[in-house]
């Protein structure tokens, strides 16, 4: 039986940073291939996923922990050169997009 058939059963998977549990929706997938980490946005690369919420302060607590290396169970220090512009350019569209969104201001008149 899948995850998918148990009826009330939510997913959660565990921010390498942080150590918060999240949806994978709210969480970035993250694969290793030849000493580099890869971001999955889609969730279909092949291999050992690791979970990161798409923030800076997430990234470098990761980082500064030396939990990237242990979540991919490999020796050494890894890239993550790719994870961060990925990070960095989704935080700039969501702060475009909050900008977009947000509601006019709206005066009042006085009579």
């Amino acid at each position: 039986m899948t995850a998918d058939a148990r009826p009330g059963k939510s997913r959660e998977r565990t921010c390498i940073g942080c150590r918060k549990r999240s949806s994978p929706a709210d969480l970035l997938r993250m694969t290793v291939s030849g000493g580099r980490v890869l971001p999955d946005p889609d969730r279909r690369a092949p291999g050992r996923g690791a979970h990161l919420h798409p923030v800076a302060a997430c990234l470098d607590l990761a980082e500064r922990r030396k939990a990237v290396p242990r979540a991919f169970k490999v020796p050494g220090p890894l890239d993550l050169a790719l994870v961060r512009e990925h990070v960095a350019q989704r935080s700039t569209e969501s702060s475009t997009e909050s900008a977009a969104t947000r509601p006019p201001a709206t005066t009042v008149a006085t009579n």
